[in-house]
């Protein structure tokens, strides 16, 4: 008689026949960096996570390279925006800046720095490209997210991963960075980016929340699935190397369809709302933190996801390594 429990009878017998498992070098920790001096400034709406100015930012990276997490995306907050969001572009924005300060400290040299390319953080209306009377223009964005990937390389980044939802963004993206001489430079595209609302303690972290209307009209509807393979299929067309999939939670269908599609590594971004609702009920004491996070990523894995960027890096880092 076949009985399934023989291979569960013990953690080490569980172990040996665990189809999937969490790496800690497979997570990526996102870092909020903020314009200023002496600045750690928590985020209200995402417990355990900080804005750091440059002077303070080796708080954080110090936790992460003693975690042993090998990958960190960053995202900006400038002192200033305005209607074409030029700080994500200036050579000495402040993403350029963290960037070059961290390739500049030999502790922090093997850390894969990812910069995220949207122009939301830096535009007086918030939006990920320019603006005319009311509509966000596709093509006339295209130049300044390029100029703003060809930044980011120049100043060290070692992926450009952008964000911002604008068809063809990655064709000019890695045209301009290829005629820049950043041919090696690889392109970690949101492929699938839902239009969420799973985003909002995010907006609250990076100051980036579009001052009218929604992103509806350039995110993905969250009720289509085979669309988010087309949107996949053209960024890879147009030279994307790496795909990220966003939220990561509700849409773990997205992430096993676009892994059994298509050869390409995957990572699913546990986003922000999804982070702050498990520390949330992890505070009222209703659930066990690290059992529903650690469960979470490994869900991510099983449905085909490579990398996980995730909020939870640092603890999830922590009990993966008290697990070996």
């Amino acid at each position: 008689m076949e009985r399934m429990r023989r291979l569960r009878v013990s953690p080490a017998m569980r172990s040996m026949v665990r189809e999937n498992h969490l790496r800690v070098d497979e997570l990526i920790c996102p870092i909020f960096v903020i314009e200023g001096q002496n600045l750690c400034i928590p985020v209200d709406s995402m417990p355990g996570i900080c804005q750091y100015s440059i002077d303070r930012l080796p708080e954080e990276l110090d936790r992460i390279v003693e975690a042993g997490i090998r990958s960190v995306l960053l995202f900006g907050i400038p002192a200033r925006k305005d209607e074409a969001g030029s700080g994500a572009y200036d050579d000495q924005g402040i993403v350029q800046q963290a960037v070059r300060f961290i390739k500049s400290q030999e502790k922090y040299r093997d850390l894969i720095v990812i910069a995220d390319v949207c122009l939301c953080e830096y535009t007086s209306h918030g939006h990920c490209g320019l603006v005319k009377e009311g509509i966000i223009l596709n093509d006339e964005t295209l130049p300044l997210l390029a100029r703003t990937a060809v930044s980011y390389a120049g100043a060290g980044a070692d992926i450009i991963a952008p964000s911002d939802m604008m068809d063809n963004r990655v064709k000019a993206i890695r045209e301009a960075l290829d005629e820049n001489g950043f041919v090696n430079i690889p392109i970690m595209a949101y492929s699938a980016k839902f239009a969420s609302g799973f985003y909002g303690p995010f907006r609250d972290a990076a100051h980036s929340a579009p001052g009218f209307g929604d992103r509806k009209t350039y995110q993905m509807d969250p009720a289509n699935g085979r669309e988010a393979l087309r949107e996949v299929e053209e960024d890879l067309l147009e030279g994307a190397d790496l795909i990220i999939a966003k939220p990561a939670m509700a849409y773990m269908d997205i992430i096993k369809d676009i892994t059994t599609s298509y050869n390409v590594p995957v990572a699913a971004y546990n986003v922000s709302g999804e982070y702050s609702m498990v520390k949330a009920a992890a505070k009222n004491g209703w659930i066990d933190e690290k059992k529903i996070v650690m469960e979470i990523l490994v869900g991510f894995k099983r449905a085909g996801a490579k990398m996980i960027i995730t909020y939870h890096a640092l603890d999830a880092a922590k009990w993966i390594r008290e697990g070996e």
